[in-house]
């Protein structure tokens, strides 16, 4: 069975950021997450994880769209 949440050790682990980086994401909602356990430790689903993956790929193709490479002045 799959595991259901993942730690932010986990998630940095799978997207090859820092945990710093993972623990910004959580905190400015990009990432969302839920804070379990009398120490408050951090878990992120990994259905949420795997739509901010989506998301991502979404607003990248966006962006390439919007910013061709080599659609400059100088062509």
């Amino acid at each position: 069975m799959a595991q259901r949440f993942l730690q932010l050790a986990e998630v940095s682990e799978i997207l090859n950021i820092s945990s710093a980086q993972a623990y910004a994401l959580v905190r400015s909602g990009e990432l969302p997450a839920i804070k379990i356990g009398g120490r408050g430790q951090w878990r992120v689903e990994a259905t949420e994880l795997e739509g901010y993956i989506q998301r991502m790929y979404a607003e990248t193709k966006s962006f390439v769209q919007a910013h061709p490479f080599g659609g400059g002045a100088d062509d």
